[in-house]
């Protein structure tokens, strides 16, 4: 008997049941994470030259890369979870996302250098077009649903053509307060369309496993930009500044003890931050209400834009052990601390929406304010990446310990925080 599955070329675009058993992620879905943190990783290497060379102003460049890239990733996650319908057409519409995706990474050097690039642009149009014909075959397969399907394509529709009307403006004030001002635009879209007609059917659970495997990829890509700086770091040290791209070089210089202590600090922050994302389930704050779920849906730009940005961060700081960058040993430890903090912060706050329960925080606030406080010492690289990575595991082994004493105290449900697992 084959195996060869028989893939329609197109049927109704109907709903998805939000309680449907055994809900996961797809083989496609998958391949879409996989595709956009290839953009993902592009505006991180540019975030690393602009920290190394000492140039501040390449966070507001990374900035605005990251929100084109989380937002057109979101939007579409949300609409699968809700109308994934299997069939040719969408996975070619889907594929025409990511080809979108792709050609705003190519142009991400050029926002960088200029504050402006026609090519992230247009692969930013591509992408919200084709969530723009996905919504209209949703709005025609789903009457209970077609005014809200028809306000966020209408919604998206007009703000693009705002986003492209916006290359024919110049200077850089100008071009960060509209930045700013069609994100508000943008992020305005869903709450209307939710508002105004039948809410979507998204599934929460496979909605919490897309945004944790999305968390694990970005993860991943951290580990890699880190490994190709170290890798040529080891290689060749005056080559380190070049993003790590070095061929290796027999007889190279090998690692000087301050790299030893940035590379056991960077595997500890990392595997903390990994950590801290799944000590608990995430699925209870989409199911809880449409207030908490808004939150979890929009805050996790912040989740990951700092987990891209500590890869960034790392290979900033090899460039700082080796000598071959302008930023000094503080600012390369600021360039970790910060988003540390923001990821802790952002994900206890998270959780302190869900369980009511400020003290939810106090660990994240003191995992922030050590990291910080240990990046504005001025030690050097190494050792203060090191402390870094020693205070993040720290919050892990506070959680581990917690939620021990908790499981053996024999109670019930989370407690501040922390799940009895």
């Amino acid at each position: 008997m084959s195996s060869l599955r028989a893939i329609p070329w197109s049927r109704p675009m109907a709903p998805r049941d939000p309680a449907e058993g055994h809900r996961v992620a797809t083989p496609l879905e998958l391949f879409f994470d996989l595709v956009f943190v290839v953009a993902i990783a592009s505006a991180a290497a540019e975030l690393h030259h602009g920290l190394s060379a000492g140039h501040l102003e390449a966070v507001v460049g990374y900035a605005m890369v990251f929100f084109a890239i989380w937002w057109a990733w979101m939007n579409y996650t949300w609409f699968a979870s809700a109308y994934d319908s299997e069939d040719v057409v969408f996975r070619l519409l889907t594929f025409t996302i990511m080809t979108g995706s792709l050609m705003l990474a190519a142009g991400v050097p050029d926002l960088f250098d200029d504050g402006q690039s026609g090519v992230v642009v247009a692969g930013y149009a591509v992408m919200r077009l084709g969530m723009v014909a996905l919504w209209l075959r949703a709005a025609r397969a789903h009457p209970e649903g077609r005014r809200t399907a028809l306000v966020y394509a209408g919604g998206i529709a007009v703000v693009q053509v705002l986003w492209i009307a916006r290359l024919l403006l110049h200077g850089e004030r100008l071009l960060v307060a509209t930045f700013f001002l069609l994100v508000l635009a943008e992020l305005s879209v869903p709450l209307v369309a939710e508002r105004v007609g039948a809410p979507t059917p998204f599934h929460p659970h496979h909605v919490a496993e897309r945004y944790g495997l999305f968390t694990i990829i970005v993860l991943g890509e951290v580990i890699l930009a880190s490994v190709q700086a170290i890798q040529g770091a080891m290689s060749d040290p005056a080559a380190a500044g070049s993003a790590g791209h070095a061929a290796p070089a027999p007889g190279g210089a090998g690692p000087s003890p301050q790299l030893w202590l940035l590379v056991v600090g960077g595997l500890l922050l990392v595997f903390s931050l990994w950590w801290l994302y799944f000590k608990r389930d995430h699925v209870d704050l989409i199911g809880q209400g449409r207030r908490i779920t808004w939150v979890f849906g929009y805050a996790h730009v912040l989740v990951f834009a700092s987990v891209a940005a500590v890869g960034a961060g790392l290979a900033s700081a090899v460039d700082v052990v080796q000598g071959s960058a302008v930023a000094s040993d503080r600012a390369a430890a600021l360039a970790l601390a910060i988003p540390l903090a923001i990821y802790a912060l952002t994900l206890a706050g998270l959780h302190a929406a869900a369980d009511r329960d400020p003290r939810t925080l106090v660990s994240a606030v003191a995992t922030s304010g050590f990291a910080v406080a240990i990046a504005l010492l001025g030690l050097e690289t190494g050792l203060a990446v090191l402390l870094i990575g020693v205070v993040a595991a720290g919050a892990v082994a506070e959680h581990v310990l917690v939620s021990r004493r908790h499981v053996a105290a024999g109670a019930d449900g989370p407690v501040a925080g922390h799940p009895s697992r």
